[in-house]
C-alpha cells in the first residue's frame, strides 16, 4: 500500500489512542475531584501549550470561515463532554458510552459519503464493523433489552453523540488549511464556554492537588488526539478519520486492564477483535 493512503490510517488511530489515554486519566482525576473542574483545567493547560507553539510555528491564519468551524467544534464538543458526563453522572453508563460514540462516528460517515462519494466496499464493511466494535467495546455490561424507561434516558447520550459528531465534521472542515490555528481557536472557545458555564452555577472552585497531574495529562492527551485528528483529516477522507478517531474507547478499556487491572468482559473482547479486523479492511480499501 503508498504510505500516502496509509498516513490518514495512521494518523486515525493516534488519535484514537490519545483521546482514550486521555479519557483514561481524566476518569482517574474525576474519581478526585468534579470531572467538570478536571476537564476545564485539562483544556486550559491545553490552551496554554498550543499558545507557544503557535506563536513561534509563524504558521499562517486560515481564512475566517475556517476560524469559524473550528470555534463551532470546540463548542459543540465541549457541549458534548458536559452532556456524556451528565448522561455518565445518571447511571446510565453502559447505554450512554456506547450510544454517544455511535452517533458521533455515523454523523461524519453520511457527510463524508455526501461530500466526497462513496468509499470503496472493503471500506464500507470496515465501518460497519468498526461501528459495531465501538458498542460491543462500550459495553461493559453487555447488551441487554433497552425498556421504555431506558429509552427515554437516551436523550442526553444521542444528543452528546450529536455534537461530537458535529465536531468532527466542523473540526474537519476548519483543519484543511492549517493545524495550529484551528486547535487554538477551538479550544479557546471551549475552555471560554466552560467556565462560563461552571460560574453561572457556581460550581468554579480550586481543583484539588491530587488531581493535577492527571487533568495535566488528560488536557495534553487531549490536545495531542485533536491534532491527530485534523492531521488525519487533512491527508484523507472524513469519514475515515472520524470512525478511526472514535476506537478511542478500546484504548481506555485497554490501560484500565493493562494498569488497573479491571476485567475484560467477553463482549469487549470480541469488540478489540472486531476493531482490529475492521482496521484492517479499511486500510485494504
Amino acid at each position: 500500500m503508498d504510505f500516502n493512503n496509509l498516513l490518514p490510517i495512521l494518523l486515525g488511530l493516534a488519535s484514537a489512542f490519545f483521546w482514550g489515554a486521555g479519557d483514561f486519566t481524566g476518569g482517574l482525576g474525576a474519581k478526585r475531584a468534579r470531572a467538570a473542574l478536571v476537564v476545564l483545567v485539562g483544556q486550559s493547560l491545553g490552551l496554554a501549550a498550543i499558545l507557544p507553539l503557535l506563536l513561534y510555528s509563524h504558521e499562517v491564519r486560515p481564512p475566517w470561515p475556517d476560524l469559524l468551524f473550528s470555534a463551532l467544534a470546540g463548542l459543540l464538543g465541549m457541549a458534548g463532554l458536559v452532556l456524556l458526563y451528565q448522561a455518565l453522572a445518571d447511571g446510565q453508563m453502559s447505554i450512554a458510552a456506547p450510544v454517544s460514540a455511535l452517533l458521533a462516528a455515523c454523523i461524519p460517515v453520511v457527510v463524508g459519503i455526501w461530500q466526497e462519494g462513496p468509499p470503496g466496499a472493503a471500506q464500507l464493511v470496515g465501518f460497519a464493523l468498526a461501528l459495531a466494535a465501538i458498542w460491543l467495546i462500550s459495553s461493559s455490561e453487555g447488551i441487554g433489552k433497552i425498556d421504555k424507561a431506558q429509552l427515554a434516558r437516551l436523550r442526553l447520550p444521542m444528543l452528546a453523540g450529536l455534537t461530537f459528531g458535529g465536531y468532527f465534521v466542523f473540526m474537519h472542515a476548519g483543519g484543511q488549511r492549517a493545524t495550529l490555528w484551528p486547535l487554538f481557536c477551538a479550544r479557546l472557545v471551549s475552555v471560554t464556554a466552560l467556565f462560563l458555564y461552571l460560574a453561572l452555577r457556581r460550581q468554579v472552585s480550586r481543583l484539588p492537588r491530587a488531581a493535577w497531574p492527571f487533568a495535566a495529562a488528560n488536557g495534553l492527551l487531549d490536545v495531542s488526539a485533536n491534532a491527530l485528528y485534523i492531521l488525519a483529516g487533512q491527508s484523507g477522507r472524513l469519514d475515515v478519520a472520524a470512525v478511526l478517531g472514535s476506537l478511542y474507547p478500546g484504548m481506555t478499556v485497554l490501560l484500565a486492564w493493562l494498569l488497573l487491572k479491571e476485567r475484560i468482559s467477553r463482549l469487549q473482547g470480541v469488540g478489540i477483535v472486531a476493531a482490529l479486523v475492521a482496521i484492517g479492511l479499511i486500510a485494504g480499501g
